[in-house]
């Protein structure tokens, strides 16, 4: 579905991803692990095209995208979580999910998505006329996740979703990722917290200083003796 070949990217003068290459299959979910400023969030930016890269290919579902810009890359179906959210705190729960759905194409499943995306997060139902912006983080997390499904993605984007949540309600939110992973979509996380990540992922690539340094099932990784010395502290 999506596949990056020999991508690089960074800001300016700064070089964060080195020939970067990875593949995601449909029905897949993928994590990219590594330490903070590894280059994780440049890499998820540079798929959206937040970021422009400056050497490689981006492809989704075989159509190269490296020259389209960032506002229609949504339409190929790629949706993203940011990392904190970046919700409208000032609109209700049902206003920031409607702008989830802002292409002709979800607004015309406006209702039917609606109703699915409660589904998954009865809270949301619940908070439907709160301001985001007054809920706990966790709730914020559900919001964001949602109004991301509500465009119907063939591929959903997630940038460390348990930042900055307290433990139990880290629980809470891979549990959603289990969810969601059985509604059939096709994910690719960035995360932190490795432990948690690889038991609810098929794969995962380790990212350091840019570089792939390592990928495999995510059994596979967890078992690593280097992966569970260097991040795992066992």
């Amino acid at each position: 579905m999506l596949e990056l070949k020999n991508v690089s990217a960074g800001y300016g003068a700064f070089q964060a991803l080195f020939d970067v290459s990875l593949k995601v299959d449909a029905g897949e979910a993928v994590a990219v692990i590594g330490p903070n400023g590894a280059g994780k969030t440049t890499l998820l930016r540079t798929i959206s095209k937040l970021i422009e890269p400056t050497a490689g290919t981006l492809s989704m579902e075989g159509r190269g995208y490296n020259a389209m810009p960032a506002h229609e890359v949504i339409g190929l179906g790629i949706a993203q979580v940011p990392e904190g959210r970046r919700l409208f705190p000032r609109l209700t729960v049902e206003d920031n999910l409607r702008m989830g759905a802002f292409l002709p194409a979800a607004r015309a499943k406006f209702d039917e998505r609606l109703e699915f995306v409660y589904s998954l997060f009865p809270k949301m139902k619940e908070r439907r006329m709160q301001m985001a912006g007054t809920m706990s983080g966790g709730e914020q997390q559900m919001c964001a996740i949602g109004r991301a499904l509500m465009s119907g993605p063939k591929l959903l984007l997630l940038d460390e979703p348990s930042a900055g949540l307290a433990p139990v309600v880290v629980q809470s939110i891979f549990g959603l990722m289990k969810t969601i992973r059985a509604q059939g979509f096709t994910v690719l996380i960035v995360e932190q917290n490795i432990q948690q990540v690889l038991k609810v992922v098929d794969r995962a690539y380790l990212l350091e200083t840019g570089r792939i340094r390592q990928s495999g099932d995510a059994a596979t990784l967890l078992a690593s003796d280097e992966i569970r010395r260097a991040y795992l502290g066992v």
